[in-house]
């Protein structure tokens, strides 16, 4: 069901940006949709709104949001976001069913070649960049996905037993972050084959692995693009923007 429209106007071809806010974070604590809460000065989903709506490529923006965040959802756009044109959409039970009700409203706009590739963004990773948007973007459209992401070289194997270390640091390891963006329509017709065989995969880029041959770039991530989990993770993005010139 599609809440509400706002349209901007872009040179076609162009891409489409997706900011998914349809979970509850409960670990919070918060007793609400962890994406509405106040992130200096503003509600935390309103910043990576405002980042894609920064990038001159991204033609459309399309934000998930669950239907009993409704009001929420009007008191960002209407308070804190009146110029950044928005398409809102009510998600699914899962991250994949939101993912694939973001997808199927951009899908005529795709099929007409209008929209030529489409990020997907979580909400709760508030501190994403324009510069990394665009990065993303750029590796999508030249390599056909791309995704960003920080290397791991802080994680080794254990033995089958759980507890004994048995390998060095895996050095080709990387912390996935979003956007993950990808061609429109190879990613559309790898999400209807998904929800035809009721896959459920973690991310984007593990449903694009298993239905499409579409190869992924590895961006180099942002390590201010962090995912919002806990009350401290508000904390400490709070100081950086309190710090930094990151103001839209």
């Amino acid at each position: 069901m599609i809440q509400r429209v706002r349209r901007r106007t872009a040179r076609a071809p162009y891409a489409a940006g997706v900011v998914l806010a349809g979970g509850s974070g409960a670990r919070m604590g918060a007793g609400m949709n962890k994406v509405y809460l106040p992130l200096a000065g503003r509600r935390l989903v309103s910043w990576s709104l405002a980042a894609f709506g920064r990038v001159p490529e991204i033609g459309v923006l399309v934000l998930v949001a669950r239907p009993e965040d409704s009001k929420l959802v009007d008191w960002v756009l209407d308070r804190e976001l009146p110029d950044t044109p928005v398409e809102v959409v009510y998600g699914g039970d899962t991250r994949m069913d939101s993912e694939l009700q973001a997808l199927r409203r951009l899908a005529s706009r795709v099929h007409d070649g209008t929209v030529d590739a489409i990020l997907l963004h979580d909400a709760a990773r508030p501190l994403v960049s324009p510069a990394l948007i665009a990065g993303v973007l750029h590796a999508a459209r030249e390599h056909g996905g791309a995704i960003p992401g920080l290397p791991a070289d802080d994680i080794v194997t254990v033995a089958g037993d759980g507890h004994v270390v048995s390998g060095a640091p895996l050095d080709a390891a990387i912390r996935a972050q979003t956007p993950q963006g990808f061609l429109a329509a190879p990613l559309i017709d790898a999400y209807e084959q998904a929800a035809r065989e009721e896959f459920v995969g973690t991310d984007t880029a593990s449903c694009m692995e298993r239905y499409s041959r579409v190869p992924v770039r590895w961006v180099h991530g942002d390590q201010h693009n962090f995912k919002i989990t806990y009350p401290h993770d508000l904390t400490i993005a709070e100081q950086f923007l309190e710090s930094s010139e990151y103001r839209t």
